[in-house]
């Protein structure tokens, strides 16, 4: 899938914190994705959101395909633990999009929730036993 997405003249920004939960699934998934960018429906909000390394940008199902709202600039770097919170900067492309925001935080997790769960394997992992010829000892 190719989608070309623009964007309007930043808005406003602001910075937040991403719970550990979401943040690690997202990077989960975007590393098993065969491309660079990861497409993550929000069904529940009609908007797509579209991930890769750098940015996490949110694309309204009516405007198709202006940059409503990003988050940009993750700092996991600056965690002492995997389950600490990564903070982050939020760019407004339009204006009034605060209740947005307050949805997406909400919805986004739940939608890659969902995904993980079609992206599970099948079949359960199996250990191999190896003979004790194998050099090991």
């Amino acid at each position: 899938m190719e989608i070309t997405c623009y964007r309007d003249p930043e808005i406003s920004r602001e910075s937040r914190f991403l719970s550990a939960n979401t943040y690690n699934l997202a990077c989960q998934l975007l590393a098993r994705c065969t491309t660079e960018h990861l497409f993550v429906p929000i069904r529940s909000m009609q908007y797509l959101a579209i991930l890769d390394k750098k940015e996490f940008v949110f694309i309204d199902g009516d405007r198709k395909c202006w940059i409503d709202i990003a988050w940009l600039d993750f700092h996991p770097q600056d965690r002492t633990k995997l389950n600490e919170p990564v903070a982050y900067e939020v760019v407004y492309y339009k204006e009034n999009q605060v209740d947005v925001m307050l949805r997406l935080q909400k919805e986004f997790p739940k939608a890659l929730q969902l995904l993980a769960g079609k992206q599970a394997p099948k079949t359960p992992a199996r250990v191999i036993k190896f003979p004790a010829s194998y050099g090991l000892s």
